[in-house]
Parts: C-alpha cells; structure tokens; sequence
C-alpha cells in the first residue's frame, strides 16, 4: 500500500491526547522490544515493515510468509523481524494490542488478523469491536483490551518507531522488507524474496 505524507498526521488525530515529540527518550518498554522468529546467528535478517489493515501486508502473510518460514526460517538461512509501520488509527490499535500480548503469542496474533482482515479492519463503525473479539480469543479481556488502546506511551513508542524506519529507509509502500539493510518494496512472490535473500549483502 502507497503510503502519504498525510498519514502520520491521520493516526495522530486519531489517537486522542497523544503529541508525538521528535527525539524525545523513551524510557525502555520490553512491548516495544523486537518480534522475531528465527535464529540469531542466521546471515541474513529481513525487516518487514507492515500495517495491519494493508491488503498487500494480508497477502504477503497469507500466502508467501508461510513458505518463506518453512523454506527460509526454519532452515537459519534468515532471521524475520517485524516492524509496526501503521499507516490509520486502525491500524494502530491492532499494534498496541499485538504487543501488549505476550511475546510469545505476537506471531499467532498477527497471523489471525491477516487471516481475518477483511472481517475487522473494514467493518465500518465496528472495526475496535471486532479486534476486541479477536484479543478476546488471545486471552486479552475487554477491560484489558481497553486500558491498551487508552495507553499513550505504548502508541507513542509503535509511533516513533514508524517515524524512525522512515527516516533511515524512506519507506514508501507496505509492505517493505529490508534484506540486511537492503530494502526492496510490495508483496514479494517467493521466488523473489528468496533470491533477495540469495543477493543480500554480507558483513
């Protein structure tokens, strides 16, 4: 999905209360540590900027991510590590709740709202609703569920973190991977990400 200038600015006035201030120190916040699956030590790490409500970012999930573990991941060849880059309220809200989970439930999480976008991210007037349910289903009850959309600090650090992939990548589209730093645009078939793999630098 093309991604505006207009758009930080959307989430912003969608987040009632929350000023994001450029450069401001964060104290450390473990929900805003790295989501990865895959070994340390493989040669290539892939950042995968995404947006929950992206249809590009659900395709990608949906039916290359999987191949891409099993062929890819699960044999060290590379390390996967997902970065938040939401681009609507929506969007963000899924994030916070995402990571308010415990890390070890993060991959199920994300994986069933690309799984079921379609029936949360664009129900009209219903979209908190709906992702309540599906946080329901991850052990996440509504009154917890409230107190994560209402926390300023954790949707300010998912924030800042977007504002920062944008700086250092110029970030232009979602999905974007960065294949050790490389970065490359849009939902990817797997021949080709396997060969970005193939072609990324070493160190």
């Amino acid at each position: 999905m093309q991604i505006t200038r207009r758009s930080l600015g959307i989430i912003a006035a969608g987040a009632p209360g929350l000023a994001l201030a450029q450069g401001a120190a964060q104290p450390a916040d473990p929900r805003l540590g790295a989501r990865s699956t895959g070994q340390a030590t493989a040669p290539v790490t892939v950042l995968e900027f995404f947006s929950l409500t992206c249809g590009h970012c659900a395709a990608f999930h949906n039916q290359v991510w999987p191949r891409v573990k099993l062929e890819l991941v699960n044999t060290g060849r590379i390390r996967m590590v997902w970065r938040d880059f939401p681009l609507d309220g929506v969007a963000l809200a899924a994030a916070a709740v995402a990571r308010a989970l415990p890390e070890d439930r993060y991959e199920a999480f994300i994986a069933t709202l690309f799984q079921t976008q379609d029936r949360w991210a664009f129900a009209q007037g219903r979209q908190i609703d709906e992702l309540a349910r599906i946080a329901a289903l991850a052990g996440m009850d509504r009154a917890r569920f409230d107190a994560v959309l209402a926390d300023e600090a954790l949707r300010r650090g998912i924030l800042e973190s977007r504002m920062a992939a944008e700086r250092e990548f110029q970030i232009r589209a979602t999905p974007s991977f960065a294949f050790n730093g490389r970065l490359h645009s849009g939902n990817l078939p797997f021949e080709q990400f396997a060969r970005l793999v193939q072609d990324a630098p070493r160190t």
